[in-house]
């Protein structure tokens, strides 16, 4: 992903797309679902098995991967079986692990995203 500069008096606006990507992948049930499709296609049902979630968290969770051009669904009969819609996020998952192993995976010290992390969307709201 190459992000330029457009000398643009708003430097976040540019980073939008790359942060809603990033948003999409930041919770670990939607990780997890990514990760469970990389080996193929997959019902609701048969996430909520592996997640030991009810299916109403899944499938809401399915239908932000999708909203986001993540993932697609193939109906067939009365089941729609999910698929990831682009190979080059696991290219991009595969990479983020190298990272983390470079890193230590200090990002797991992290005081605002690390493990034991509050929600620093919470935080951000809480300050205004």
């Amino acid at each position: 992903m190459t992000i330029q500069s457009t000398g643009s008096a708003d430097p976040c606006g540019q980073l939008s797309p790359a942060a809603a990507l990033f948003h999409s992948l930041s919770d670990p049930t939607r990780l997890s679902i990514v990760q469970r499709m990389a080996r193929g296609e997959v019902r609701v049902g048969d996430l909520t098995g592996d997640l030991g979630l009810a299916q109403s968290t899944v499938s809401a969770h399915v239908a932000c991967l999708r909203d986001c051009g993540l993932v697609e669904g193939r109906v067939q009969g009365r089941s729609v079986y999910y698929s990831l819609s682009r190979p080059e996020l696991m290219d991009m998952l595969a990479q983020a692990e190298i990272l983390l192993a470079a890193t230590g995976n200090a990002v797991s010290l992290c005081p605002n995203y690390g493990v034991g992390s509050s929600d620093p969307t919470l935080m951000k709201e809480d300050a205004r």
